[in-house]
């Protein structure tokens, strides 16, 4: 069964997903569909698999070394002071990273938390026309190191 990776991941390839920041030697660097913390971002395979495990080890250093540029890329263009990573899929059952910025003006109840537990009224949805730049920021950075594919 498609998962929202799957969706997402089709969107990309068809150029209709207006969330991707650039496509990488992995597949997809894309924003979160919230921006409760300002340039969530996500790194999505393609072709979309299983887990991490699915990928042959070269595949699975790619993807990960591409996750951290991804991180490198938010802590350059950002005033986090630092990223977590997480790749869970126990709700989407497809490999996809979550990269977070952290910020020091976050909330004292939520600053050493997981982003999860940010409220949802807190949890502003994705706009392009506000994200856009921070998006090209970010590909940029992407572009510069290499981890851009094209």
């Amino acid at each position: 069964m498609p998962t929202l990776i799957h969706r997402r991941v089709a969107e990309a390839r068809r150029g209709d997903n207006p969330k991707v920041i650039c496509q990488t030697h992995a597949r997809w660097a894309v924003m979160g569909d919230t921006q409760f913390l300002a340039g969530y971002c996500l790194l999505l395979p393609d072709p979309v698999v299983p887990s991490l495990n699915d990928l042959t080890p070269e595949r699975g250093a790619l993807f990960l070394r591409e996750m951290t540029a991804l991180g490198d890329a938010l802590l350059e263009v950002t005033d986090a002071i630092r990223v977590n990573y997480e790749i869970l899929g126990n709700l989407e059952p497809a490999l996809h990273a979550h990269v977070f910025p952290r910020f020091a003006d976050e909330p004292d109840d939520l600053r050493h938390r997981p982003a999860w537990f940010y409220p949802k009224p807190r949890r502003p949805g994705f706009d392009l026309d506000r994200d856009r730049p921070l998006m090209q920021k970010i590909a940029t950075h992407l572009k510069q190191r290499g981890v851009a594919a094209g």
